[in-house]
């Protein structure tokens, strides 16, 4: 008997959040001992290409993706999206050890809930049917509730972008992240429609001549390099770690909802489970809050050392951006 699918999706998953939890790591060492040698990626240097470490960080960012990628064509949305919230724990624990950001008590805290609520939608995710052709999953994203679900979504972010981001987008977080994370959901359900579709073909059952597989490649084009635009604004614009656990949040949760719509992913479970995994999902949710939130402050630095304020409130040291202000133990030269 071969290996049940959820268990193929869930392996997948774990290895995917461990190969992008230390792909962070390897690339800021590689940031790091490449600014030491020559220009700062920050202050637009590009001596880290030069670096072996950063390389192979990326490597191992793309094997992590590729994973994630597949989980998708094994198990549902509902399963797979929660569980990249490990990645944040393998690269906590990394940075703890190899980068000495120690990870404080209620940071483990975080990390423990993290865990818990993984291992509790694990338990309750429900089996999927995996559809046997890419106009099966064409009849799936017609259906009227996905359709009413991408009209809304469409809706939301073209207001977000024509009306809302010009006034509000430099000082509401959830301008730019709404729009990552409505595109992100559509993003993920065309990646599983794709992802079977490739599937199918590697077993002889060839779906490249459906016009559908080829819609679903361009709206997957469309969608991710709208999210990538979006969320590369939101990191410039507002504090990564408040970026990050909001993102998560907005960006699993509706990758569920809309999973669940087209996928219908709960269909024939009980609301006992249904319930456990909601449960689950809120704990992933505190765990992830509470481990960006707790993140180990940068040091003060010595009296006499130069620093400068990003923002009027950020301290930030000479490896890390632009000389502002020189601050010193007798005297302050602006």
């Amino acid at each position: 008997m071969g290996m049940p699918e959820n268990t193929k999706g869930l392996i997948l998953a774990m290895a995917s959040s461990a190969f992008i939890g230390a792909s962070f790591i390897l690339k800021k060492k590689g940031l790091k001992r490449a600014g030491a040698n020559g220009t700062r990626a920050g202050v637009g240097g590009h001596t880290y290409l030069l670096e072996p470490l950063w390389w192979a960080g990326m490597l191992t960012m793309i094997v992590g993706e590729i994973a994630n990628f597949v989980a998708y064509v094994y198990a549902p949305a509902v399963l797979v999206t929660p569980l990249g919230a490990l990645s944040i724990i393998v690269s906590a624990v990394l940075a703890h050890f190899l980068l000495k950001e120690r990870i404080r008590k209620m940071g483990i805290v975080g990390c423990v809930s993290c865990i818990v609520g993984s291992v509790v939608i694990v338990i309750h995710a429900p089996q999927e049917h995996t559809p046997n052709s890419v106009q099966e999953i064409w009849t799936l994203a017609t259906q009227p509730a996905f359709l009413i679900y991408v009209a809304a979504a469409m809706s939301i972010v073209l207001a977000l972008i024509l009306h809302f981001e010009a006034r509000y987008g430099q000082t509401n977080i959830l301008i730019y992240l709404a729009v990552c994370s409505f595109m992100g959901s559509l993003t993920v359900v065309s990646i599983k429609a794709v992802g079977i579709a490739i599937k199918l073909t590697l077993e002889g059952i060839s779906q490249i001549t459906y016009p559908q597989t080829w819609f679903f490649v361009t709206v997957v084009a469309i969608c991710v390099i709208t999210q990538l635009n979006y969320l590369n604004k939101a990191l410039d614009t507002f504090n990564a770690a408040i970026v990050s656990p909001v993102y998560y949040v907005m960006f699993t949760t509706l990758t569920i909802i809309a999973s669940a719509i087209m996928f219908k992913d709960w269909s024939g479970q009980n609301a006992s489970s249904i319930a456990s995994e909601i449960s689950g999902f809120i704990t992933v949710i505190c765990g992830t809050i509470i481990l960006h939130a707790t993140r180990e402050q940068e040091q003060a630095p010595a009296p006499g050392s130069p620093t400068w304020y990003v923002g009027g409130s950020s301290t930030k040291g000479v490896e890390d951006e632009y000389l502002i202000n020189l601050r010193s133990s007798d005297y302050l030269v602006q």
